[in-house]
Formats: structure tokens, C-alpha cells, sequence
């Protein structure tokens, strides 16, 4: 599968209705993202499974700025709703190859679990600070 091209209209929809998403932040006349680009089509390919998206920050300002894009490229990966990777910076094949075989590693109910704990331990303290 080639990369998709994301927009605000089908940014919510893709990651919601796909287990693994990954989204390239990128502009075209970053010097770092045209370096990226093929690495991440390359990926895209040998990765059938998984959605692979791009999103041009020059376009998609308003979704840029709703995710607090401040450098490009930066890269995130989504697995069944969540945010389980976000960096900016280009990463060579092995690097992304092996990041990819991370988040497809984790064991996603831990991951829950351990998600609703910050967020209890969070309420606990906003409570108390109260």
C-alpha cells in the first residue's frame, strides 16, 4: 500500500478505523521531509498492514496546529486509537523499520491500563490541589 494523503477531513476517520496508522508531518520545501519521503514510502510498502499518511503542514495548518507541529518532519504512530509515538526528526529505514515492529510488539490492553492509571493518579491530584 502507497501513502495516503491526510487532511482534517479524513485525519479522524483513518486513525479511528485502522489498527496502525502512521502520519509523516511534512512540507515540500523541507529539505529534511524530501530526505523522509521515500524511506517512509519505502516502508509503506513492505508494511502492507498498516496505514501509512502524510500530511503537508502548508496545507493542513489548522491540523498542524491542533497537534502542536513546531518542526518537521516529525512523525506519529497510532495503534488501535492511541498515540503511541510522536518525533520530530527523519528516521533512517532500520530506525523506522524498528519502531514499527515495537508498537506492533506492545500489548495494547497494558497499554490501556496503564494510560487510565496516569489519568486516575492525575484526577487524584487536580483533586486534592483543588
Amino acid at each position: 500500500m502507497s501513502t495516503i494523503e491526510l487532511s482534517a477531513e479524513n485525519f479522524e476517520k483513518t486513525v479511528e478505523s485502522n489498527g496502525i496508522v502512521l502520519v509523516d508531518w511534512w512540507a515540500p520545501w523541507c529539505g529534511p521531509c524530501r530526505v523522509f519521503g521515500p524511506v517512509f514510502e519505502k516502508a509503506s510498502e513492505k508494511h502492507a498492514d498498516i496505514v501509512f499518511g502524510k500530511i503537508n503542514t502548508d496545507d493542513q495548518k489548522d491540523l498542524a496546529q491542533a497537534f502542536n507541529i513546531r518542526s518537521i518532519p516529525t512523525l506519529f504512530i497510532f495503534r488501535e486509537k492511541v498515540l503511541l509515538f510522536a518525533e520530530a526528526g527523519s528516521l533512517p529505514a532500520s530506525a523506522l523499520d524498528q519502531v514499527i515492529e515495537k508498537v506492533r510488539s506492545l500489548d495494547m490492553d497494558e497499554v490501556r491500563a496503564k494510560i487510565a492509571e496516569e489519568e486516575a493518579k492525575e484526577a487524584a491530584g487536580e483533586d486534592s490541589a483543588g
